[in-house]
């Protein structure tokens, strides 16, 4: 699994999600429920993980959804 997102934006999280459901891309969010541990204040991003052999093909959807500038630095 690869990384390709960090927020505290739950609804990015969402938006990230709905089209990576979309297209048909498995996917992981880790630290989803770390709010009750932080108190509900937000400071721990939620990790988003897609499969090794998706990662580019996730990249490019966020990327032509126009949230490229969220994806995490690396390769693919």
């Amino acid at each position: 699994m690869r990384e390709i997102v960090r927020t505290n934006d739950p609804v990015l999280v969402s938006a990230i999600e709905a089209l990576l459901d979309g297209a048909g891309i498995a996917h992981l969010v880790l630290d989803q429920n770390m709010s009750v541990l932080e108190g509900s204040i937000g400071i721990l991003p939620r990790r988003i993980l897609v499969p090794d052999d998706r990662a580019a093909q996730a990249r490019k959807l966020l990327h032509d959804a126009g949230l490229g500038h969220e994806l995490r630095p690396g390769a693919p």
